[in-house]
């Protein structure tokens, strides 16, 4: 069956195309057409159905290759532990409405909880559920794709053999490795930290900030062997991994010469953030970051970085509405053009992960999934998502 996406402003890698449609057979785009080539349009006897953008935005569908939303829908508070399915279920729904095709679910390997204000679900035998259950949605129904980014704390010896078996049965598609002791990276100013934690550690235990601060710094962390251990699996299995946090221009040069890091995710500081590059890693900022003008842990301002040309992609990090209003802001505020931001969310991401040759951008050959994006109240909007050429959702807005 053929579908037309018609009048259309299309949004290419480098430019915005108006007044076009996009030609779809199966689950792939065959075409990519100005309006008035009505040639272009004839089914040729083939079964055909017609969808009217309106003027609307056509984009290719979100790569969101940093999501923790799922540990918030699974855990919405610290004794409210749902089904890990449902929740699945449920946070895919969401997704969708927000323009993501394709997820990374980043699920943290965190030791495993000791204080009341730790989520009980970031425990071993919970993220290796999630994992299969995510490897089996494949398998049923499902709306996006849904793939599993392991985020592995260094100082979480526990687990360390487990995910090893975890990579060597392709259950893992993205690895980072982070190290959250405070002191350094993201949690670099002690008393930020301190400030942060202090709310919540008087309920959570018997413990001071100080004292929180004190145990997480005595923890040991896995060495650079191990580390290498990892990183070489993942390299076999063709699964890029991540720098998190990074603060010091050495350590992402021992991530990408020492590990093979591909991805600098959430550099603390600009000139991290150049180097980086200069390395040849793809930045990642956070989407959120740009909605709310700078970093809720007072780092790298994601807007900063974009306009030093040193951010590659945009994640939702923990907010997948932030992603579609990020690329429209970047876009009105004159950061970028829109094609420029939409690529920090499609095709950028998808060349991250190795996704390119079907995913990321609005051309011949590539997979349907799509968005249809116009503004409502001056405010973009996703009104319908195409994913493998079929129409998974579509919203009906009205005045009155």
């Amino acid at each position: 069956m053929k579908k037309y996406i018609l009048n259309a402003v299309v949004v290419g890698p480098d430019e915005l195309l108006p007044e076009h449609a996009v030609v779809i057979r199966d689950d792939r785009i065959v075409a990519v057409a100005p309006m008035n080539a009505a040639d272009g349009f004839d089914a040729d006897g083939e079964e055909a159905m017609y969808f009217n953008a309106h003027g609307g935005y056509v984009l290719p569908g979100f790569i969101d290759i940093h999501s923790d939303y799922i540990e918030g829908v699974i855990q919405p508070r610290p004794t409210s532990l749902m089904d890990l399915e449902l929740g699945l279920r449920e946070a895919e729904k969401h997704l969708l409405c927000h323009g993501v095709t394709t997820i990374y679910h980043s699920l943290s390997l965190v030791e495993a909880p000791g204080l009341r204000g730790d989520k009980t679900f970031r425990t071993p035998e919970s993220w290796e559920r999630l994992v299969r259950l995510i490897r089996g949605f494949h398998e049923g129904s499902h709306l996006i794709r849904h793939r599993v980014h392991a985020r592995y704390e260094i100082s979480n010896l526990n687990i360390y053999e487990r995910l090893g078996d975890m990579l060597r049965l392709g259950l893992i598609h993205e690895l980072s490795f982070m190290d959250h002791t405070p002191g350094q990276g993201q949690y670099r100013d002690l008393e930020l930290y301190s400030k942060a934690i202090d709310a919540w550690a008087r309920e959570a235990a018997d413990m001071s900030a100080e004292e929180i601060v004190k145990e997480r710094q005595s923890r040991p962390v896995a060495t650079r062997d191990m580390l290498a251990g990892l990183s070489e699996l993942a390299r076999e299995r063709g699964v890029p991994l991540a720098s998190h946090d990074d603060d010091t221009e050495e350590k992402a040069e021992l991530m990408r010469r020492e590990y093979g890091a591909v991805i600098s995710e959430f550099p603390v500081e600009l000139g991290v953030a150049k180097r980086a590059r200069e390395l040849g890693m793809l930045v990642v900022v956070g989407a959120p970051n740009v909605v709310m003008g700078g970093s809720h842990s007072g780092n790298l301002s994601a807007v900063e970085a974009i306009k030093n040309g040193c951010a590659d992609i945009l994640c939702s990090d923990y907010y997948p509405p932030s992603l579609l209003h990020a690329a429209f802001r970047m876009e009105s505020e004159g950061l970028t053009t829109l094609p420029q931001a939409v690529k920090m969310l499609t095709l950028n991401p998808a060349r991250a992960v190795g996704l390119d040759g079907d995913f990321g951008s609005v051309e011949a050959g590539k997979k349907a999934d799509l968005l249809v994006v116009r503004k409502i109240q001056g405010r973009p909007t996703v009104c319908e998502c195409f994913i493998d050429g079929r129409a998974a959702v579509s919203f009906g807005y009205r005045i009155g």
